[in-house]
């Protein structure tokens, strides 16, 4: 989609949703996380994908705004969260920061990753050849061919996000909305209002909160 490409200057930042689906064939490996649904081979997710200016102050004031994005959506759906900013050896090669979100998990005890959100400035953009046009200065004067054909381009930078790992939101929905009887029998569910307008199937168990 943005591979090979050379835009204008001023057509970016351009943004993208998009579904994908995922597979890890490390999953339960070395006997972590072998049962449920937090680990899985295969799972379905909503990811962000920004094309942005080649410069760090642009890239990083997009990578706030997709985190306020993801923020809003678990903050629509009452999860307990939190937002880490990786330190730099947790870093893959290709981030040049990163923020993971944490969702609390009552069945792990702890935390667990719902999403995270990379800025690889131009990590990316130089394998994929994704370019952009400087802004024409002015008063340059034009001294050679080169210079004649317009202004010269440099590398974009990109930013990718997850805005929703579908089976990790189950465990933390179900974990967290889950109503007990006297003897700690599982009697019903609560779950976000936010959601009943896609609910399908049965509602006698569940509470819109």
């Amino acid at each position: 989609m943005f591979a090979g490409k050379i835009y204008d200057y001023g057509a970016l930042p351009l943004k993208v949703v998009g579904l994908g689906r995922a597979f890890r064939a490390e999953a339960g490996a070395r006997g972590a996380d072998t049962r449920g649904l937090y680990r899985v081979h295969q799972f379905s997710k909503v990811e962000l994908f920004v094309v942005s200016e080649g410069n760090v102050e642009t890239s990083s004031r997009l990578m706030d705004e997709m985190k306020g994005v993801q923020s809003e959506i678990f903050d629509s759906l009452g999860l307990s969260f939190r937002v880490l900013d990786m330190p730099t050896e947790e870093l893959g090669a290709s981030a040049y920061r990163k923020y993971d979100m944490e969702a609390w998990m009552p069945g792990r005890g702890g935390w667990g990753e719902i999403s995270s959100l990379s800025n690889c400035t131009d990590y990316q953009s130089r394998r994929l050849h994704i370019r952009h046009q400087l802004p024409p200065h002015a008063n340059q004067t034009k001294t050679s061919e080169k210079d004649a054909r317009g202004p010269s381009t440099t590398f974009a930078h990109t930013l990718n996000g997850t805005a929703a790992a579908v089976p990790r939101l189950i465990v933390a929905l179900v974990e967290n909305g889950a109503r007990f009887d006297a003897q700690g029998t599982v009697v019903g569910l609560d779950l976000p209002k936010a959601l009943r307008p896609f609910w399908l199937g049965a509602t006698d168990k569940i509470e819109w909160v």
